[in-house]
């Protein structure tokens, strides 16, 4: 009896061994593949990269175009305000007979569509890591096609206002999706440009917007600003069988536990050729995952669901929120609510209606040069160097603006400097902090928050949003201070406070993968070191075999 048990404990034993040696092996084979994974990774070349994963590519620039809609509205009612048969219909009839529309209203619509868009995003950082990209995409461009019926018909000014909160919602999805889903289907050498693209398609939004409104603007029927709205409709059935067709995001996956399907998705975004590396790639996601729990059970508690919120501010977390959030509010507070927008501050300034949309069309043609520009840049030049540099062209130019508005009060001539160096600004921020921004706010976030870091940068964003256009029309509208080109003197400040925070405390994420990046955090590298600090002896795989 006692020989039996013995036989029974010894076989238990044996049972438990040979699944510790398993596991063991299992971990070993994921990290030589992880290894093998990083090193494809850096090996990969941009034309390589290209050729083999033109798949992650469309799939990547059909979740951007989302944000197609937004760059389309957000560009089209802070044109209206100078539109004359928007006026018309939704202002005020002044002394001289013309209409114009009240400093309250333009504030009220301005904030209309960023206060939807607040609550949008808070959504989706929820949405997205619970439901995925896709599905979350598809029910967001459903309730859009529904909104848009509000301002279509809206029969008053206080209809158009909920309308706009309305379409904001799925706006807020959006502007979240593109640079969380281009970040987490692209390889690292791809990376920089698919999430720049996202500000290409916002570019191209108002490049739509403008010439709609350059085409309409002599029509002085409701028709001039209904068949603008009408447009909106163009987009979501297209985008969503795009949408319905395209893969899962890795990432995602890998998070959910589904790692056959993260397998799965990583061969149906690139090409057969490479098809044998999927296995390492999808090793690489599981060892940084692994790799950023462990550092978030250090430090914090698992937080879920809605509370998953709180870990964005906890440890390496933390620091990493502040980046993000100030890259991306930086540009407002880079004065682009003043000079991005430049419609009706040129119509204050004295240009006609049809001056004022020529230049309104050429502002959007030089952003979306710009955006194409940033890819040469990118090429070239680390995010940080491109972004503070940008940023100090950025605050010269602002300078620039408000010295001439002293001229511009009596010659015609300083009014079209101004509309020059308007172009310029225009030209630096679509090359500069514009895309980079986007790529900075995908690449610095925890994979594991990746959904909720963006949103929290977007909100950042809509926040400092909400707060221009409270103070950009009573800056600027004639019947209140009617600072016109001296506006640029306000904005001057806050990029200048924008500006030196760049430069101390924005690190630079060129050529890392997001095992480094959780490494170089962790060990609370300095901004200004993160481009030169060697990171070959203690790579993920390194430290975890010191710790077997």
């Amino acid at each position: 009896m006692d020989s039996e048990k013995f036989e029974k404990k010894a076989s238990v034993f044996h049972v438990e061994d040979a699944i510790a040696v398993d596991l063991a092996e299992n971990k070993e084979s994921l990290l030589d593949k992880a290894r093998q994974g990083s090193e494809n990774e850096h090996d990969l070349s941009f034309r390589k990269a290209v050729v083999h994963h033109q798949k992650a590519i469309f799939w990547a620039m059909v979740m951007s175009a989302t944000i197609i809609m937004e760059g389309y509205d957000t560009s089209l009612m802070s044109s209206f305000y100078a539109y004359p048969s928007f006026k018309e219909k939704y202002g005020a009839r002044a002394a001289d007979g013309t209409y114009e529309l009240e400093g309250k209203w333009q504030v009220a619509l301005g904030c209309a569509s960023s206060v939807g868009t607040f609550f949008g995003v808070l959504a989706n950082g929820y949405l997205t890591e619970r439901f995925g990209h896709r599905r979350v995409i598809m029910g967001s461009l459903a309730v859009m096609s529904a909104t848009i019926f509000i301002p279509f018909f809206a029969p008053s000014i206080a209809v158009l206002l909920v309308g706009q909160v309305m379409c904001g919602l799925p706006w807020g999805v959006f502007a979240t999706m593109g640079p969380s889903y281009s970040s987490e289907v692209c390889p690292l050498s791809l990376r920089g440009y698919l999430t720049a693209y996202v500000n290409m398609c916002w570019a191209i939004g108002q490049f739509i917007s403008a010439g709609v409104l350059k085409a309409l603007v002599a029509n002085s029927t409701e028709w001039g600003y209904r068949i603008p709205f009408a447009i909106q409709w163009v987009w979501p059935i297209p985008l969503f069988v795009l949408t319905y067709l395209a893969p899962d995001s890795p990432w995602w996956l890998v998070r959910k536990g589904r790692m056959e399907d993260a397998e799965k998705a990583v061969k149906r975004l690139s090409s057969k050729t490479v098809a044998n590396e999927a296995k390492d790639r999808v090793a690489l996601m599981i060892h940084t995952n692994s790799l950023e729990v462990e550092q978030e059970s250090e430090h914090s508690a698992d937080f879920k669901g809605w509370k998953s919120y709180l870990q964005c501010f906890q440890s390496t977390n933390l620091r990493r929120t502040e980046i993000v959030c100030l890259t991306f509010s930086g540009q407002i507070w880079s004065g682009s609510s003043f000079a991005y927008s430049p419609t009706y501050f040129f119509s204050q300034a004295g240009l006609s209606s049809q001056d004022t949309y020529k230049l309104n069309l050429g502002v959007t043609g030089v952003a979306f040069t710009g955006c194409i520009v940033s890819w040469f840049l990118l090429s070239r030049f680390g995010r940080r160097t491109i972004y503070v540099t940008g940023y100090f062209i950025l605050t010269a130019t602002l300078l620039l603006i408000g010295i001439l508005s002293f001229p511009a009060e009596t010659h015609s001539g300083a009014k079209w400097a101004q509309a020059g160096l308007t172009l310029v600004w225009v030209a630096t921020y679509s090359s500069t902090i514009g895309p980079l921004a986007f790529t900075i706010v995908s690449e610095m976030s925890a994979t594991r928050l990746r959904a909720q870091t963006i949103a929290l940068a977007r909100n950042a964003y809509n926040l400092t949003s909400i707060i221009s256009r409270v103070v950009e029309p009573y800056l600027i509208n004639p019947g209140e201070l009617n600072l016109k080109g001296k506006t640029a003197f306000v904005w001057l400040g806050t990029a200048v406070v924008v500006l030196t925070w760049s430069f101390f405390r924005l690190p630079e994420t060129r050529n890392r993968t997001y095992e480094e990046l959780d490494l170089l955090f962790g060990r609370r590298v300095s901004a200004r070191k993160f481009a030169r600090y060697d990171l070959t002896s203690e790579s993920v795989i390194g430290i975890g075999e010191d710790k077997e």
